[in-house]
């Protein structure tokens, strides 16, 4: 990561040198305001994507909707790498983002490890808006994490003993019971009706609270997770000798687990198979593919502080 420090520090020193220059005047006209604010402004990459605003510690990024519909692994990946899983895509080098996030102030973890044992991405929690226009023109503004919610094209699962008495599964339904693991296994969404109609099978309470389970867990909900800078990873070229960013390979805003990702989400995701995946699109809140969007990343506040400060615990 010294490379990474040292690009972000000299960026530092050449913002600090930019507004200490003696030859640009001061006015008051909203032009020269816009026109400071777009000096601010320092790209970190030659497709001009990755935008550092150092004054205020935000790291911008220009990206374009590829998906509205459909279960995630991402919410940003590279583009032309995996758009078929990914809300946004970039045209820039994720070395550029990585050196942003330094140069902004976050402090670089760890991401997930699946061995021996598995362990949770760490790192620098991060607030991420998405800024885009609407039909009308109209700038909207919202936390990404609207964007994202829980998947309901997935697998749900519950322990059962067994099947209780007289309850028979017909094969059409997206009920399954697996003899060998005892498990019961149910298939997307689950509507209230069909709940209901389980629930009138059997009274054994442990067929009961497994119906109710999946009915409650295939809801779709906002995903509450947040975003840490996991920090990817490097692995070195034996033919070269050069080292390699793992998330070049498009892994840069997660929502599935992948020790590969620049940012994840801080709580155990699955990335193993469609049927698994935590989250989907939230098609509702996703303008159209092709929309411009800025991802607005700054560092999230310290909630503990927050409370301290208020004088709540």
């Amino acid at each position: 990561m010294t490379l990474f420090t040292l690009f972000a520090f000299v960026l530092l020193c050449c913002q600090v040198l930019t507004a200490a220059d003696p030859m640009k005047k001061k006015t008051g006209s909203t032009a020269d305001a816009k026109s400071k604010e777009t000096d601010e402004l320092v790209s970190l990459n030659r497709q001009k994507t990755v935008l550092l605003d150092l004054p205020h510690k935000k790291l911008l990024l220009k990206t374009h909707v590829c998906l509205q519909e459909g279960v995630l692994e991402m919410l940003l990946c590279k583009k032309q790498t995996k758009e078929h899983e990914s809300i946004l895509s970039i045209e820039s080098p994720a070395t550029a983002i990585h050196a942003g996030l330094l140069a902004i102030g976050a402090k670089v973890g760890t991401p997930v490890k699946f061995t021996p044992e598995f362990q949770p991405p760490q790192g620098q929690k991060l607030k991420l808006e998405l800024v885009w226009k609407d039909k009308d023109g109209k700038e909207q503004r919202e936390l990404a994490q609207q964007w994202v919610r829980t998947a309901t094209s997935r697998y749900f699962t519950a322990m059962l003993d067994r099947l209780p008495e007289g309850v028979t599964i017909d094969k059409k339904s997206e009920l399954r019971y697996d003899e060998k693991y005892k498990e019961l296994i149910w298939f997307g969404q689950m509507s209230k009706e069909t709940r209901d109609q389980f629930l009138t099978k059997s009274r054994d309470k442990a067929f009961q609270k497994a119906i109710k389970k999946f009915y409650d867990e295939s809801q779709p909900r906002i995903m509450k997770a947040d975003w840490i800078f996991a920090g990817s990873g490097f692995a070195l070229d034996e033919m070269t000798g050069e080292k390699y960013y793992y998330a070049e390979s498009g892994d840069l805003i997660c929502v599935a687990n992948f020790p590969t990702a620049i940012i994840d989400v801080n709580i155990a995701s699955s990335a193993s198979g469609e049927g698994n995946l935590l989250f989907e699109a939230n098609k509702d809140k996703i303008p159209p593919r092709g929309t411009p969007v800025t991802i607005e990343i700054t560092l999230a506040e310290d909630e503990s502080k927050d409370k301290s400060k208020d004088g709540t615990k």
